[in-house]
């Protein structure tokens, strides 16, 4: 199973991370999305799973909880915003990934058998930052990613 990762869109719906996440089965935004306009493009594509950012404010985002626990076959995928404020041991509640956004920096890595990905931002750009996104790879057996920069003009 595909599943597109996507984090800190603060509003903006890039055609590019909409053609990069085509194909999911799912998709999983890891907050920082800014509007709800956000969350209704991707969900043309795939259902959606969404967790809330600091920037996640108002009336349309008081239904989006915290954290999230997104279950695909075997494999348990626990979902926040800031890693900064993981409060369980990922290992110990036997979940197979950490997707978390917020510091706009794509990143993938392993600790033990638990992978931490970070899509990185798909939203405006921050610094010199690449504006990317990401999909995840999912089976019984095996865990994949692809981080995917997106080409976009000018950020």
């Amino acid at each position: 199973m595909q599943l597109g990762l996507i984090s800190d869109t603060h509003g903006l719906v890039r055609p590019e991370a909409l053609t990069a996440l085509a194909g999911s089965s799912l998709i999983i935004h890891a907050g920082d999305i800014g509007s709800p306009d956000v969350l209704d493009a991707l969900g043309r594509l795939a259902p959606v799973y969404a967790v809330r950012g600091n920037i996640d404010r108002g009336d349309w985002a008081r239904h989006l909880p915290t954290t999230e626990v997104v279950e695909i076959g075997r494999r348990s995928l626990y979902v926040l915003h800031d890693l900064g404020t993981l409060d369980l041991d990922p290992a110990a509640a036997d979940y197979s990934v950490v997707v978390s956004g917020h510091s706009h920096r794509p990143q993938a890595r392993h600790r033990g058998a638990v992978l931490y990905i970070n899509p990185g931002s798909a939203g405006p750009r921050r610094f010199s930052l690449p504006i990317a996104v990401a999909r995840l790879f999912v089976t019984d057996d095996a865990l994949d990613y692809q981080l995917v920069e997106l080409p976009v003009a000018g950020g």
